[in-house]
């Protein structure tokens, strides 16, 4: 029973991770960037999909060694450089989730033809539910592992109904016509920046996956969670690849329903209005979950009453969709900000990696040391360059 236990668990934790990165924005950015680069938005994959590598299996594994949140590794390596990072977290976090709480209204909205507002209060609604039940962990993980099958059988059947070249998509993946840093930044830091790095890690520290006896299993969640967003992703790029290349333009007012349009018809649409809302309401979930973890070292009363605060977390974020809608210049503000804390985090964790006082006798892997510390130079460099370009074109 222990190990059945444990392996639902994992696969959980894999798949909290895996659907907390895919969220309206990534259904938007994969679309467009497909737009934009055809073909050679394969090589952006690929390099994003090595980075998140990169990232998670150093994260996961420092954080079930050191059996402590990110934030509390934080601040053993510099004392208050956790709350930094917490707040900096919460806040993208909470910007983030407006967004997902408004697709997970969509998503309603195209399948029933309620309002986007009914509909995220109706999504709201149904998230918090998950949160009042006793079993709570067990019930996220079973409702993300059922969303995330439910996206990618959809998407299946959209991407083989586009017919995309694949070969000329093998063949570019490896050997780009062109290259955008600006999606590569934007790739990474919607799939493995800000609290999706967390997601699976603290998921796993609260399920009591962790110590040094847990680490192939914290290896084997890490990857399965990489492995799905990026089946996903590929499966995506390819359904706009298909569409693309006939030459059909994407709606600029909502580019991803207009693939599964163009690909699929009214089916296809309808089909869209499925992955919006589970795509949402699993970041929704993901989000509010995670967020809240960061909250947990500034007073105890909120890891006793984390339920309720993550209850809150997600009420606060549809009041403010319903009143206020969804701010963009904050949801901008939020993605330019997470290329740059993937780094700070990162280079945290794998200074944590080799201090005594919090990972105890263990040895970190020189090789995931050395990915680390590329992704962290790489990242840095490329977030700074997309910065300046930013800058210059206002």
């Amino acid at each position: 029973m222990r190990q059945q236990h444990n392996w639902g668990v994992l696969l959980g934790a894999a798949f909290l991770m895996a659907t907390s990165a895919v969220g309206p924005g990534f259904l938007t950015q994969t679309t467009v960037f497909t737009e934009s680069l055809g073909a050679s938005f394969g090589f952006v994959i690929l390099t994003s999909i090595l980075i998140d590598l990169g990232v998670q299996l150093n994260i996961w594994r420092v954080i079930a060694v050191s059996e402590r949140r990110a934030q509390d590794i934080a601040n053993a390596v510099l004392p208050g450089l956790g709350a930094v990072i917490s707040v900096l977290i919460v806040l993208g976090g909470l910007a983030f989730n407006i967004g997902n709480v408004a697709g997970a209204g969509l998503g309603l909205q195209v399948l029933t033809g309620m309002s986007a507002e009914v509909g995220a209060a109706i999504s709201a609604a149904l998230a918090i539910g998950i949160f009042l039940v006793k079993e709570a962990g067990n019930a996220m993980d079973r409702f993300a592992q059922l969303m995330g099958l439910l996206m990618i059988l959809v998407i299946i059947y959209v991407a083989v109904t586009s017919a995309p070249p694949v070969a000329q998509a093998a063949l570019h993946t490896v050997a780009p016509s062109k290259i955008d840093l600006m999606a590569i930044v934007t790739l990474v830091g919607g799939t493995v920046g800000g609290y999706i790095t967390f997601a699976g890690g603290h998921r796993l520290l609260d399920a009591g996956v962790k110590g040094q006896a847990a680490l192939p299993q914290v290896t084997s969640s890490a990857v399965s969670g990489i492995t799905v967003a990026s089946v996903i992703r590929v499966l995506l790029f390819l359904a706009s690849l298909g569409v693309v290349s006939k030459g059909l333009a994407l709606g600029a007012a909502n580019p991803p329903a207009s693939v599964f349009r163009l690909a699929a018809g009214n089916l296809g649409y309808k089909l869209f209005g499925v992955v919006m809302f589970a795509a949402a309401i699993t970041s929704v979930i993901g989000s509010a979950y995670t967020s809240v973890s960061f909250l947990k070292s500034f007073h105890p009363s909120i890891g006793r009453h984390e339920n309720r605060v993550i209850i809150g977390f997600i009420l606060l974020s549809t009041v403010v969709f319903v009143l206020i809608g969804k701010p963009v210049k904050l949801l901008v503000l939020a993605g330019a900000v997470n290329g740059f804390i993937l780094p700070i985090t990162l280079a945290t964790i794998l200074v944590a990696a080799y201090r005594r006082n919090v990972v105890g006798e263990y040895r970190h892997p020189w090789w995931l040391t050395l990915c680390g510390v590329l992704v962290v130079l790489v990242m840095s460099w490329m977030s700074a360059a997309v910065f300046v370009e930013q800058v210059r074109g206002l």
